[in-house]
């Protein structure tokens, strides 16, 4: 997967984590598209839904967008998706994308 079809997978994804990654990668950040497997969203979701709730019951602050990215992963059920990172100046985004890999499922 390239760089461009990366950016348009995130420019149609309305969050703000989403759109934070697309500057990044518009800035020139690495980016990596682990294309050798796939997940199941709802088993991501009910990974990071727990990570998520522990978080809250321990006084973590959980990342910008996580709360959103999860609605994502439960939203999109059985699919599977692809994972991918953007790791930009400040921070590194974690991003889910559908399997045809147009669409971005999850971003935080």
């Amino acid at each position: 997967m390239n760089r461009g079809a990366l950016q348009s997978a995130l420019s149609q994804d309305g969050c703000i984590s989403a759109h934070a990654a697309l500057a990044e990668l518009e800035a020139g950040a690495d980016f990596q598209v682990f294309l050798n497997q796939t997940a199941a969203a709802q088993q991501l979701w009910d990974i990071w839904s727990w990570r998520y709730e522990v978080m809250l019951d321990t006084g973590v602050t959980p990342r910008p967008g996580l709360a959103e990215a999860i609605a994502g992963l439960k939203a999109a059920g059985a699919a599977r998706v692809y994972m991918a990172t953007v790791t930009g100046s400040q921070r590194r985004f974690t991003i889910f994308l559908s399997e045809d890999r147009t669409q971005c499922v999850a971003c935080w």
